[in-house]
């Protein structure tokens, strides 16, 4: 009876340790913490607006759209006070009154945004 308690207990043991190291792995499909970040602190302090992608299509009449801060906005449109006076394909030029501001996309660095390839 004893020698049966005994090997229970530790077989309970062995499998608390073992549920314990399964807890610790971590997601393989879990983006990074730092997707989405920007690589400059400092300019995230200032409040300054953000543009985040812009669609031109080529043809005459095609439509103009970016987003700035989460927000779709479209040439001509109006971003918090701000006329969408210019699009190009990685800069929108927002225009109050006789201010005029000049948004850039961010790149991500050539070696974090593709995976390297082995010969």
């Amino acid at each position: 009876m004893m020698k049966t308690l005994n090997a229970t207990l530790l077989a309970a043991l062995a499998l608390t340790s073992l549920s314990a190291g399964a807890q610790s792995l971590l997601d393989p499909t879990r983006p990074p913490a730092t997707l989405g970040m920007r690589a400059d602190a400092a300019a995230i302090d200032t409040g300054l607006p953000r543009l985040q992608s812009v669609l031109i299509v080529p043809r005459l009449g095609g439509r103009h759209v970016a987003v700035i801060d989460g927000e779709t906005v479209r040439l001509g449109d109006s971003y918090k006070g701000a006329r969408v006076a210019r699009m190009t394909q990685t800069e929108v030029e927002l225009v109050r009154g006789r201010e005029r501001q000049v948004l850039r996309l961010e790149t991500a660095p050539l070696a974090a945004a593709a995976p390297s390839r082995v010969n």
